[in-house]
């Protein structure tokens, strides 16, 4: 079996590796490819992976290049991990919206939207590659805004499935607050990528017994301590939403919070220079305890039982969240919409598990940004002022059409160096 990443010199790499390495049973992998234009990072993070897989006992061959078409030439999969700009246009990301009032982030509001409009043209270039090299290869995005990312390779008929790591973070930690293994623990996780509220948490799977207001009631100060919400926020709601919901849910204590400290993107790229300089020591040869704050928890796991299962090994969890049509499940939204849900995965790739109907509060919500995502997506593949502030506009974080018309001009800005159009 070949792997492929595409990506392979981010920092974060060794994380996956370690997965890889840990979970080889369940991903017998051959040949892993790293595939990055920043051939000295790529070397460093390259190096580094050889050595975990020498630690491990892994036999799997570590490869490096900056040959896409190499790098993916017979590769069964195909992960996308890629990040146009860099750290320097996400710091941009989280600082231009703040001048509005609005919410500084890489992946959603305004800051979102750009991220969406350099890494869309990118990710389907990839993907044509991939169809023309090995058109049988299944593309896994865990590259963001994954919802529109993903939605943009199905649209253009490519063999994906989109991950995040917000549900299996969430799993681990329900599983360590109930004493029991993750793989007992199924949740319903229902929205958007980065807009999604976990309903039930089952014991066993989809037809267990439901413990979510057991968990509220026991551990329902932790869990809003983690989400920075009032606990009382999460009583009236009966859910837990994912921790991105506090930009809809506290936008303006949000914005005063991040014009007083430094962005997150200032915080990784300092975290990036120390990473890549221990990632250079020739004796290290485990991920470093710094990578857990690097971010991603999990997602190494995740993409190893996503693998597995749409390779047909058999070995992966036969439910997993992912990012895939909605075709249905979700009644209120487009068959065409991408939502982030349980499915069944096989080599056929992900079916959807049915969803109770949906409480107006959050279904509302959604059926907004996802009006938002497809015209972000719009704006992404054919370019232009005026789509850029129709998404704008239509996105809950913006709504305004003063602030729209500021944040057009700024991203366009901004962004010019990875805009064809502009």
């Amino acid at each position: 079996m070949k792997l492929a990443v595409v990506g392979g010199g981010s920092t974060y790499t060794p994380e996956l590796i370690d997965g890889f390495a840990r979970l080889r049973d369940t991903l017998p992998i051959e040949e892993l490819v790293l595939v990055d234009p920043a051939h000295e990072r790529l070397e460093l993070v390259g190096g580094l992976a050889r050595r975990i897989f020498a630690k491990q006992g892994h036999g799997g061959r570590i490869v490096t290049t900056s040959d896409l078409d190499a790098g993916i030439d017979g590769a069964d999969a195909v992960l996308l991990q890629l990040r146009v700009g860099g750290q320097a246009a996400r710091e941009q990301d989280e600082t231009w919206p703040l001048e509005c009032g609005c919410v500084g982030q890489e992946t959603t509001g305004a800051g979102g939207l750009a991220k969406a409009l350099r890494t869309v043209p990118v990710v389907l270039d990839i993907a044509e590659r991939v169809r023309r090299t090995n058109p049988g290869a299944w593309i896994i995005d865990f590259t963001n805004p994954v919802g529109i990312v993903t939605r943009a390779l199905l649209q253009a008929g490519h063999k994906t499935v989109g991950l995040c790591n917000v549900a299996i973070g969430f799993q681990r930690k329900f599983a360590g607050m109930l004493g029991i293994a993750p793989g007992e623990v199924h949740l319903g996780h229902v929205g958007l990528n980065h807009l999604t509220w976990e309903t039930d948490v089952r014991l066993g799977g989809p037809e267990g017994e439901n413990v979510l207001p057991k968990l509220l009631a026991e551990h329902g100060d932790a869990i809003a301590a983690d989400l920075r919400l009032p606990r009382d926020v999460l009583d009236r709601l009966g859910v837990v939403p994912s921790y991105y919901l506090r930009y809809f849910y506290a936008h303006d204590e949000v914005v005063r919070e991040l014009r007083t400290k430094p962005s997150r993107a200032a915080e990784v790229a300092e975290m990036e220079r120390k990473l890549l300089k221990m990632y250079g020591d020739p004796e290290l040869d485990e991920k470093p305890a710094l990578l857990a704050r690097r971010g991603g928890a999990y997602y190494s796991e995740a993409a190893v039982d996503l693998a597995a299962s749409l390779l047909g090994g058999g070995a992966g969890s036969p439910y997993q969240v992912v990012n895939t049509y909605n075709k249905g499940t979700l009644p209120f939204l487009p068959d065409d919409a991408v939502i982030e849900v349980q499915a069944a995965i096989g080599p056929k790739g992900p079916t959807p598990l049915p969803v109770p109907s949906v409480d107006p509060l959050y279904a509302g919500l959604m059926a907004q940004v996802t009006a938002y995502e497809d015209l972000a997506l719009e704006a992404a593949l054919r370019g232009g002022r005026d789509l850029v502030f129709r998404a704008l506009l239509a996105h809950p974080l913006v709504g305004q059409y003063a602030y729209a018309d500021t944040l057009t001009d700024q991203l366009i800005a901004h962004n010019r160096e990875h805009l064809a159009w502009a």
